[in-house]
Formats: C-alpha cells, structure tokens, sequence
C-alpha cells in the first residue's frame, strides 16, 4: 500500500514538472510550485523564499496556510506582510537561527519533527504567531532551491505534515524529504527558464525601443508615434475581444496573441529608420534643407525693383505701376497660402500657379527666366499635403522595409505573425492599399486593427509639420467617411466608437482642447 502511494506521488511529481515547464507567468510559477509542494507530501502549510544575492537576504514570495484559510502573495492579490530575512546579522555574522537563512548558508536541507523540541534554532517567531492565531506549528521542510549551476535561488519550507488517512500533524518522512529536493530542483530550473525568457524579452522589447527612440528623434513631428500607435492598438483589440456582435463575436484573444500583437504595434514603422529626415520633416511644399518660399520672395523683390525702375525712367505709369506693385503683393501671399499644404488645392488654385509661374524674371546671371521652375510648380501644385510624388514613394517605401526587415528575423513560433500583422497596417479593405494591396478577406483582424490605429493617431498627432491635431469629431468624421468608401474595417470602425475607444485613447494622449463632446449620431458610416 505505501509502495503504490509513493509511486502515485512520483507520477504526480513528473506531472508538476510538466506543468512547471509550461507555466509564462513568475508568480502564477511560484504559485504552483508552493502548491505542489504541501500537495506531495500533505503539508498544512508553506511559505517559498526566493533568494536575493545582492542583498544577502530571502524575499517571502508565496504564503499559504490552509487550516487557517490565509493567503498572501501570488495570485492572492493579498500582498506579503513579513519582512524580509537577512542572512547575515546585525554583527555581520551568518545569521543560522532561522531554519532558511541556514538553509542558503550551509546548502542543506532541513527537517524539524518538532519546532518546539527543536534545539539550535530561534522560533520565537513562529511560537508568536501560534499564539496569535491559535495555530501550533509543529514539524519543519525547508529545501534549497538550485538551478541547472547548482546555485542556490530560493527555499521551500512547509509545516505541518498531516497523516493522509487521519489528518494527525505527524514529521516529514524520507520520502517526504526526496520528493521535495527533486521538486525543488525541477522547480528553481522551471524559474530560472523562466527568468531568463523574461529578461530575454525585456531586453528584446529595449532594442525595439531603442530602434523607435531612433526613429522618433530623428525628426521632432513624429515622436511619440512609435508608442501611441501600439497603445491604440492594444486599446482596440481587448473591445474587439470583447465584442460579441456581428463577425468579431468569434474573436479571441489569448495571453500569447496580446504579447504577438504588441510586439507588431512595436515594430510596425521600424523601416522608418531609412526614411531621410528631410521628407520625414517636410513642413511645406517647397521645404528641403530649407524652406524655398523664401527664394521666390526675392523673386517677387526683383519684380518689384524692376517695375520701379522702369516707372522712374518713364516706361511705367504710377498707376500701372502701384496696379503691378498690388498684384504681385496678392500672387505672393497666394503662394505661401499655396506653399502651406493645410488644405487640399482647387483647379483654379492650380491654375493659377501656372499662370503665375509664366512670369518672366531677370535671375542672378541676369537672363529672363520663367517665375518657377518645373520642380517648384509640381511641389506648389501638390493637392494634399506636403509632399510631392518621389517623396510620397520614399515615405510609403518604410512599408516595404519593415516587412523586409520583420521577414529576415528568425522569429519563434508564438510570434511568427508579427511580419504579417506590422506591414497590414497601410492596407485597404477593397484591396487599394499598399504594399501588397490586399482585400479584407485576406487580412487578419489584428492587421486591420492596426490600420486603424495608425490613421487615428496621425489623425489626432498633435506635432505634425504640416497640420494641426484635429479635434476627435473632425478625426472621427474623417474615419467614418474612410469606413464608407472601403478604406478600414466596418466592424472594427463601430467596436471604435460605441466601446468608446476612441476616447480612452484621447484621455491619454490628446490636449483637452482636441476632446469636444461628440455626437455620434452624425458620425458617418457608424451603426451602433
């Protein structure tokens, strides 16, 4: 009968070392490992330490007592009350009174049948706490914890074995003691995986921050972007995992996805990195290094002069001449109006640049020339923006490097669609997106998600060159009509406004003069 009991208590123990090995969270980990441990061996009660070098002292991690019904740390949401202990003392000497400090210090494993019998170690403490809640702690398992190099992480210490027919508090037997060792050693490797795993992925999530540091100090317009699109994103996606209306009633997302997708939020402009500045900070049409317009205010000086002179050696009337002086002064204002690129250009507007670029100057060599060349008419002419044709290919052209660059890395299987979620976010739902001008049916929800994402921050960017952030019902407005005309998706634009998503996300980002009071029955496209 004890032989089966203990080969029933080995199968349990390789079964823990499964579960282990398969737990992400640390404390959910810790929590596991402290259950396991009272449930092999029957203990009432136990408390993990973990151990840290640094300081020379154990760290109470997880506390469970079941004949009181007391829980603290791990997933309790009780925090942990005691402090920590120290190895060594006051006088600087290894501090062996207390049975896990000794534990750390001598590499041993300890079992006590009788804290109250015990002799070489102070249990004032433990006799306090009795008193106090009408507890008596009795037999004492306190087991190192060491990783794959042998050094010592933590402790395991429980109390009170109980006889698994008649509850009698009885010691920690032999088995007791070699099942606990072998689960202290399967335990502190689990967590010593796991730990590393962690900070493999802060480091990892570092040099993604470094490479937007980067991109977003590259040019003063676009900083933040890097990290208010992957928060929207976010944002989005748990009320989408929410929603249970319409197509996304089937959408779901697991600890695993909210990691893959925040990673793609992370990474979904680092092709941006071979963007030149210089398109990147374009604030008016004519800028470069610097901004034109000035050159073509000296122009409209010349003219000037030379009307005068021609009046003052009577080619000119006064009144032709003061006629001139006013129409140049309008053309001039005109184009800088035209040279902004806040609004989108008329036909006459256009036209109008053309007619003015007809003028005839005398440049610096001193030859007639036209008014405007044909590069500074095609970028006076731009109807949207700022930008020019070439430079819309270079900025659309980050798309195609960050899919290159995603689609280069060796990624693990649990983040295998961080290319395909990062490079969807300029796509369209009827397929008129870029790069690969995919439909809907061929995108992922994420991928879609975080199309959305990204025009509402650009939207609502308060440190654009080129404009100011809009308000949310002028943002809201603009993406309701992208809605209508199969831009984004339908579903996931209505989980947007009617889980009030978008003012979450305003609450946290935008100025307080951007969040006016939106009516969203006038929202185009929304159907609540």
């Amino acid at each position: 009968m004890q032989s089966e009991n203990l080969l029933h208590r080995l199968e349990e123990l390789n079964a823990i070392g499964v579960a282990l090995s398969s737990e992400r969270d640390i404390d959910r980990l810790l929590e596991t490992i402290l259950v396991a441990a009272k449930r092999i061996t029957n203990a009432d009660a136990g408390t993990l330490y973990l151990y840290e070098p640094e300081n020379k002292q154990l760290k109470f991690s997880i506390m469970r007592t079941d004949s009181l019904g007391t829980a603290q740390g791990g997933t309790s949401g009780n925090p942990i009350t005691p402090y920590p202990i120290q190895l060594i003392d006051k006088d600087g000497k290894p501090n062996h009174s207390m049975v896990v400090a000794h534990v750390v210090l001598e590499d041993v494993t300890v079992n006590i049948p009788d804290a109250y019998t015990a002799e070489g170690f102070d249990f004032s403490g433990t006799k306090s706490f009795d008193k106090k809640n009408g507890y008596r702690s009795t037999s004492f398992l306190a087991v190192p914890m060491k990783n794959h190099e042998r050094q010592i992480i933590g402790v395991l210490q429980l109390i009170n074995a109980q006889d698994r027919e008649s509850g009698v508090i009885v010691s920690f037997s032999e088995d007791d003691q070699h099942l606990l060792e072998s689960l202290a050693s399967q335990a502190a490797i689990a967590l010593t995986n796991r730990r590393l795993i962690q900070q493999l992925e802060d480091l990892f999530e570092s040099l993604i921050n470094l490479i937007n540091t980067a991109i977003d100090d590259k040019s003063p317009y676009t900083g933040g972007h890097c990290e208010r699109v992957p928060a929207l994103t976010m944002m989005l996606a748990e009320a989408a995992n929410h929603s249970r209306l319409g197509v996304l009633k089937d959408f779901n997302l697991t600890d695993k996805d909210r990691y893959e997708l925040k990673i793609a939020g992370l990474l979904h402009d680092c092709g941006k990195i071979t963007t030149p500045v210089h398109v990147v900070d374009k604030s008016t049409k004519l800028q470069t290094i610097f901004d034109r317009i000035h050159m073509i205010d000296t122009r409209f000086e010349v003219l000037k002069r030379d009307a005068e002179i021609e009046m003052l050696r009577g080619g000119r009337t006064q009144a032709d001449y003061q006629a001139l002086i006013g129409q140049l002064g309008d053309e001039r204002e005109f184009l800088r109006l035209c040279n902004v690129g806040s609004e989108k250009m008329r036909d006459a507007d256009i036209a109008r640049v053309h007619q003015i670029a007809k003028r005839q100057w005398r440049n610096a060599e001193g030859k007639l020339a036209d008014f405007l060349s044909e590069e500074e008419i095609e970028n006076l002419t731009i109807r949207s923006g700022t930008l020019n044709a070439a430079e819309r290919e270079i900025i659309n052209r980050h798309i195609n490097v960050t899919i290159k660059m995603l689609e280069a890395l060796p990624w693990p299987n649990h983040l295998k669609r961080v290319p395909e979620y990062a490079g969807g976010h300029h796509e369209r739902m009827d397929g008129k997106g870029y790069p690969k001008g995919l439909t809907r049916d061929q995108m992922s929800v994420q991928a879609r998600v975080m199309g959305i994402a990204d025009i509402f921050e650009a939207l609502t960017a308060k440190d654009r060159p080129y404009k100011e952030g809009k308000t949310l019902t002028e943002s809201l407005t603009i993406l309701g009509k992208f809605k209508e005309n199969g831009h984004i998706d339908p579903d996931l634009f209505d989980v947007f406004i009617r889980e009030k998503v978008y003012l979450d996300y305003a609450r946290q980002f935008l100025r307080p003069e951007q969040i006016d009071e939106v009516d969203e029955s006038r929202i185009p496209g929304y159907t609540p």
